[in-house]
């Protein structure tokens, strides 16, 4: 990350906590006042981390800023977007991958259709570590803090108040990085969520057509948001007409896929076809 991002990225974080403090709230009280998390907050105000345009709104709107000093805020955020490092690891904290973070911490309900990528939320931290290790310019200590990003954003799975409907299609746990070793890993983490009665998922098996071809994964962040999943970066939209379109499509995926019982037996029967490729390694 450019040394100019970084100045700029700290000089919003100050602001945001002077704001705060001006305003008499704890990290915790404006985080719950805002609907996103506690650790956002904390990330925002130590420069580590990006808010999208939505949580500043939040944040701004739970501290009740005038026009006038929401504008100012909003202002250093461009300076922040105007600067961005375009070396910087997708998934990094400060990166564009915070977005689909924050969208997930502020929902009640969420529902994400995956084609080819496991969810984030449901990857263990080796499949994630390929995840990231696969990005151009990617360092370890990138990938590292990408990693533990990840994982400390999965435990909104076992708040209670939360629901989260994932949807797959089967090619989506064929398709694998590193060794069947990680994969069984992975397919144990999987059994384990979907037992969750905070979780329902789904897989839509080879033997069924899919009801429209899928193009790329996308997460429902409630009614008020869908973040699109394209290769180098995700786009928030809150447009009536294009969460309408997406709210249909996941309905149609959904009703296509297999729950519960199905699920587990299709998760163990592709368990034993990975114990059968031994320690076949991917390129």
């Amino acid at each position: 990350m450019g040394s100019e991002r970084r100045e700029r990225m700290r000089a919003l974080g100050v602001r945001l906590r002077q704001l705060r403090a001006g305003a008499g709230l704890t990290g915790a009280v404006l985080a719950q006042r805002a609907g996103v998390g506690q650790p956002t907050v904390s990330k925002v105000e130590t420069g580590r981390m990006v808010p999208s345009a939505d949580v500043l709104d939040r944040l701004s709107r739970a501290l009740g800023l005038d026009d006038a000093t929401a504008g100012e805020v909003r202002d250093l955020l461009g300076a922040v977007e105007a600067a961005a490092d375009s070396g910087s690891l997708p998934g990094e904290e400060a990166s564009a991958g915070a977005v689909l973070d924050d969208a997930v911490r502020s929902a009640r309900l969420v529902r994400s259709f995956q084609c080819v990528v496991l969810p984030a939320m449901l990857q263990s931290a080796e499949y994630a570590r390929h995840v990231f290790a696969s990005a151009p310019n990617s360092t370890p200590e990138a990938v590292g803090r990408a990693v533990a990003a990840r994982v400390e954003r999965q435990s909104v799975l076992y708040e209670p108040g939360r629901e989260s409907v994932f949807v797959l299609t089967e090619g989506v746990l064929r398709t694998w990085p590193g060794t069947p070793a990680l994969m069984l890993a992975q397919f144990d983490r999987l059994l384990a969520v979907e037992s969750l009665s905070t979780v329902r998922l789904g897989v839509i098996p080879w033997r069924r057509p899919v009801p429209l071809l899928p193009r790329h994964g996308f997460t429902l962040c409630d009614q008020r948001a869908v973040v699109i999943e394209a290769f180098a970066a995700e786009r928030v939209t809150v447009d009536p007409g294009e969460l309408a379109a997406y709210e249909a499509t996941f309905g149609r995926f959904e009703r296509a896929a297999v729950f519960g019982d199905d699920v587990r037996e299709l998760l163990l029967r592709l368990m034993e076809e990975f114990r059968g490729m031994g320690d076949t390694v991917t390129p």
